[in-house]
């Protein structure tokens, strides 16, 4: 099983979402969301959206092991 994280204003569209898992790829998480989680899965399609596999920002095709973490992270500003 892979773990989910959804960090700052993802986190207010994963409310009901599943913290685990089982999928290949980043991309396939994404895609498995859009089915219950529509609203979720589109902010997960942002351009800005990072994605992170055990603490590393790796692309959305990265392949996962069973045990990874998968988190994702919305873009930030600052001032």
């Amino acid at each position: 099983m892979i773990s989910i994280l959804f960090f700052g204003r993802l986190g207010d569209f994963a409310k009901n979402a599943p913290r685990t898992v089982k999928a290949s790829t980043p991309a396939q998480i994404r895609e498995l969301l859009t089915i219950k989680h529509p609203a979720l899965a589109k902010e997960l399609s942002q351009p800005q959206v990072l994605v992170s596999v055990n603490q590393m920002i790796v692309g959305w095709e990265q392949p996962l092991m069973d045990g990874s973490e998968v988190a994702f992270l919305p873009p930030v500003t600052g001032g």
